[in-house]
């Protein structure tokens, strides 16, 4: 048997958490791959340094516009294929999705859309949910079993973040948002963390502007699912909240095969 380790964490840029012990934490806990969100950078802005740390290479996908969003792969595995768009113009120039094909799984990681800015922005993000549930089901009718990570920007349930009554009517926790995340769930995709522990207090995103971290008022917004034909590869998941460097925290996966 041979055991996988993915870690997945929304590191509000990588030029940045590079300065705060990325690449150490990388070093210390060598997962097969790491999923980053809000990676900030454009691909030929990249310091040789941080484009193949030992081990590893990096596959990206950046937003059109500079320094915004972006989704990247370090990966200690070659890819069969990787893919960088959804096919969806509005979406992938905003740099929100990468795929990685191998052939045992597909590994997709993308950065869901906040919806807090505006109502136009909440729509583009319940578009975006919607567009990527086709997608998905799609690649699971040509016989692919996925792997989906990423920051969400949604807690799904109540137990998912600390004060579910105050933000029954914030971006991240409204009824539609929800919905669509039992839709997902309902559809065949599991939510690993959930899969090993139902304990309350557990949560990936933290404001920086309430010392809510040391609180530990946070919300659970960021995921790994696998679609049910991984159900029993998998073997364990976690949130590492005592890992700094950003807003949120990394999360983690092993599936066995």
């Amino acid at each position: 048997m041979r055991k996988i380790k993915f870690a997945c964490w929304n590191v509000n840029g990588l030029r940045a958490i590079a300065k705060k012990g990325f690449f150490e934490w990388m070093d210390a806990t060598s997962p097969d791959f790491v999923c980053i969100q809000e990676a900030k950078i454009s691909e030929d802005a990249i310091p040789k340094e941080l484009m193949s740390p030992s081990g590893y290479s990096l596959f990206i996908s950046c937003a059109e516009r500079k320094g915004y969003s972006g989704v990247a792969v370090y990966s200690k595995k070659k890819p069969n294929a990787v893919v960088r768009e959804m096919g969806i113009k509005k979406f992938d120039s905003e740099g929100r999705y990468i795929r990685l094909d191998f052939d045992d799984f597909s590994l997709l990681n993308i950065y869901y859309p906040n919806g807090k800015a505006s109502p136009e922005r909440l729509k583009y993000k319940m578009e975006f949910y919607e567009a990527f549930l086709k997608h998905a089901e799609k690649l699971r009718k040509e016989g692919r079993k996925l792997v989906i990570c990423g920051d969400f920007n949604t807690a799904h349930k109540a137990i998912d973040l600390a004060r579910p009554k105050e933000n029954e009517d914030i971006s991240g926790f409204l009824p539609e948002e929800r919905d669509w995340m039992d839709r997902f769930t309902k559809k065949g995709y599991l939510d690993a963390f959930r899969h090993f522990k139902q304990e309350p207090n557990c949560y990936t995103w933290w404001s920086l502007r309430t010392a809510a971290r040391q609180r530990n008022v946070g919300w659970r917004i960021d995921y790994f699912f696998v679609s049910e034909e991984l159900k029993n590869n998998l073997a364990k998941a976690e949130i590492h909240s005592e890992v700094m460097g950003s807003d949120h925290c990394p999360i983690s996966l092993e599936l066995k095969f």
